[in-house]
């Protein structure tokens, strides 16, 4: 069987595309950007999920929570600074994705507790993720879990070419 090069770089092609709208997911105006968390410690009492939110449509919406067979219970919190003092709350309410805006749940802001893990997250795997909102309802991802220490894109050289709207 003769394989021309032409041939293996088109393969080649449709592998890196497939792999990149992998990680992007979309539910009517809403597109979710490279959602992803960091490898976790054995016994680590919750994990954290991130992020970008985008809604492409003229009417606001709201992420409400999610949900996970790899945790018990997912919550939406916010980190922010209170004078010298960092504090973190969860948002009740959940939060508002405004209409034409793109929300980002990043380290140190608003972000997904993932309480109670059933096993520690390792580097490398994808974590489920059902995200729940208000009028899009339910929309399933995967988090793609990072070294321990990742703050975010800079992080992830090796998911360069996904979509990160």
């Amino acid at each position: 069987m003769r394989v021309t090069i032409a041939a293996i770089a088109a393969a080649a092609a449709i592998a890196i595309v497939t792999t990149a709208s992998a990680h992007s997911f979309k539910n009517g105006d809403l597109e979710i950007g490279h959602p992803w968390s960091r490898a976790t410690l054995p016994n680590a009492p919750v994990a954290g999920g991130y992020m970008t939110i985008e809604n492409t449509g003229t009417t606001d919406d709201r992420l409400l929570g999610g949900s996970t067979p790899a945790a018990g219970k997912v919550e939406i919190h916010q980190m922010k600074m209170d004078g010298d003092v960092m504090t973190m709350r969860p948002v009740p309410d959940g939060l508002v994705i405004p209409a034409g805006e793109m929300v980002t749940l990043a380290p140190g802001g608003y972000h997904l507790m993932l309480m109670k893990p059933q096993k520690p997250f390792k580097e490398g795997e994808r974590v489920p993720l059902t995200l729940t909102f208000e009028k899009a309802g339910e929309v399933k991802v995967e988090l793609a879990v990072d070294k321990p220490n990742a703050m975010g894109k800079a992080d992830h050289a090796g998911h360069a070419s996904m979509k990160t709207q």
